[in-house]
This record gives C-alpha cells, structure tokens and sequence, in this order.
C-alpha cells in the first residue's frame, strides 16, 4: 500500500511556545488517550475490557468492539483531566501498529478524523518505539538514559534487545524466534489454571516462593536471539506429569512452581542482557513493555546495577503496559521534527520498529 510520509521544517519560533499533544492507543485491548504539554503528561486515561477474561485471552472481534465504545468517552475524559480544549491542540498522535488490525483500525481511524475536523498535524507512532521512548516522559521518580543505550521490550507479543542509538535511530539486535515472553507467563498460568492474564499473578504468587524447587531448561539460542516455545512446552509437560501422579500439586506448590518459572525466564532475560553488553560495551540498560511491571525482573536488573556496574533504567507502572502516554512523547519528539502523515495512512498489525 502506497504511504506518504510528510516532513515539514519546524521554525525556531517554535521552541519556546507549548506544544499540546492528544495520543491515542488501541493496540490490543485497552484503549487509552492521553494529553501532553511538550514532554509532560496533563492526563493519561486507561479504559481496560475485561470481557477477555472468560475467554481465558484476548478475543480480536471483542476487542475492536470494545474500542469503538469507549474511544470517545475516553477521549472526552482526557481532555476534560487534562482542562485543555480541543482548539489547543497541535497535533493527534496514534499507534499506527504492530498490534491487532481490527483494534488498530478503531485508533486509526479516529485520529485521522479528529486530526481533519481540527485542521492539524497527524503523527503515526511505532507501539514498540513508544515503549523504548516512553523513558523520555518527564516524570519526577523517572530518571533519562543518555544515548546510546539498550532497551530490553518485553511484552505479550515481542521480545527485543534494542541497541537505541538517538531517538528515531535503533537497531534490533536480538529478538524472539517463536513465542514473546509475556506470552510465556501468560500461557504457563493457564496451565496452572490461573484467570487471564495470568503474568502478574505468576509475579505475586513467586513473591513467597522458593525459584529453586523445581528446574526447568534453558533454552539454548545463538547470539542475543531468544525461543520461548521449547520453555512452555516444558512447564506444560512438567505440570501434566506431576498432577497426573498427585491431583493437588499445583494447589500445594503454586508458589515454588510459580517462583521457579519466573526465576528460568529472568535467567534466560539477564543471560542475554550480559551478553549484548559484553558485545557493544554500553552499560546503559533500559526495559519496556508491560512484562517490565513484572517485580521479579526489576530486582533482576537493579541487582546487576550494584554488581555489574550497569546504570538500569526503570519506567514508572504506569508507563509499562499499553498507555497513550507513551505514544504522546513519540509524538511531541516527532512534531519537534515535523514527521508529520498523511490522510491516506492506515494502520499496520506488522511494524518493524526501525520503519
């Protein structure tokens, strides 16, 4: 599909005056706007659909659906929070992709028409840059990774090692072969028969576990690649052969089983974080994605802080799983830019992250 990307020169007159960005996200199944004043955030609403969690999942059809009812009011809430008024607004950034199409489609579409009803700019943003990027949001117990840095993205549906060079300027150096780590977490708790999504809850109940009572493998990847597909399939057997031998094992060993399946993932995370920065010699670590909220994997990383000698970096709660947030920050970097899109853009479940 043919895509125009239009770049305009920003006068310098525009350093001093506030620039106001209204970001949409709609990636998967929450739907989020937020309001930022240059680098800060004024709101940042977060409407969740918790009808996925009878399905044990996100169910596509569900989730577009869900966002064409709550885009709007989401929208009015932000602004409303924010106490700004649409005619102040500079630009409308959205999440162009990767993510689910039909959800994508709900953002997109509704960012094009704002955007042309108020006569301003429209940004398209990359849902795994923002992840990176969303470090850049000012935030007092935030703290800003000098360039160059590595970024770790770990969410439900990507696993990367970034090597992040300046803002718009990254380099996969690693990532997932198969299954994305978040996927892994999610997965294991159904078969522990936990509710969906069942990552935070593996995260709590490993919290008062033992991480060594039971040994699953680590799998064996070349180079700063990851493969998460033999690990689940492991736990998945593991678990059948011990319950087919004792009913109640995992009622009476949640926590250790939990704890020993968030310590393999953790190892096989900071396995190759050491590797890459061995490799590249940069020592500054950033995390990203909603699998970066997970407590265990922050202990990880702030341990290897004193040990190592790296300098970790660490987004706010609020700033891991999906939020417009982070979209608006891409957004106010681009508008400093002038990357401004087209009307004819349209959304796209596969993004690369360097496009």
């Amino acid at each position: 599909m043919f895509y125009l990307c239009i770049s305009i020169f920003i006068p310098n007159t525009l350093e001093n005056e506030s620039i106001y960005i209204l970001a949409i996200e709609s990636s998967c199944d929450d739907t989020s706007v937020a309001v930022l004043k240059n680098n800060t955030i004024l709101s940042n609403v977060v409407a969740s659909q918790k009808i996925h969690e009878e399905y044990g999942g996100v169910v596509p059809e569900l989730a577009s659906r869900a966002h064409q009812q709550n885009i709007v009011p989401v929208t009015d809430q932000a602004l409303a929070k924010a106490n700004i008024d649409k005619k102040q607004l500079s630009a409308i950034a959205f999440t162009r992709g990767p993510g689910l199409l039909g959800s994508l489609l709900v953002g997109t579409s509704f960012a094009k028409s704002l955007s042309l009803a108020l006569d301003i700019p429209l940004i398209e943003v990359n849902h795994m840059q923002a992840h990176i990027l969303a470090h850049f949001i000012k935030a007092d117990t935030m703290k800003t990774p000098a360039f160059p840095f590595i970024a770790l993205t770990i969410s439900g549906g990507h696993t990367q090692i970034v090597k992040v060079k300046d803002f718009f300027d990254m380099e996969i150096l690693g990532q997932t072969l198969d299954d994305a780590v978040g996927e892994t977490f999610d997965k294991s708790a159904k078969v522990l028969d936990l509710p969906y999504p069942g990552g935070p809850l593996i995260d709590k109940y490993a919290a008062t576990g033992n991480p060594y009572a039971f040994e699953f493998p680590i799998p064996k990847v070349k180079d700063l690649d990851f493969s998460f597909s033999g690990l689940k399939t492991s736990i998945l057997y593991f678990i059948q052969k011990q319950t087919s031998q004792n009913p109640n094992f995992i009622q009476e060993n949640l926590e250790d089983i939990c704890a020993s399946i968030q310590f393999t993932i953790i190892q096989i995370l900071m396995r190759k974080l050491k590797k890459v920065v061995k490799k590249t010699g940069i020592k500054n670590i950033a995390i990203g994605g909603g699998v970066s909220a997970n407590s265990g994997i922050r202990k990880a990383l702030k341990a290897a802080e004193k040990e190592l000698g790296w300098t970790t970096y660490i987004p706010n709660f609020e700033f891991c799983t999906d939020n417009a947030g982070m979209i608006g920050i891409v957004g106010y970097y681009k508008f400093k830019l002038g990357q401004f899109t087209s009307q004819e853009t349209s959304a796209k479940a596969r993004y690369h992250i360097t496009s």
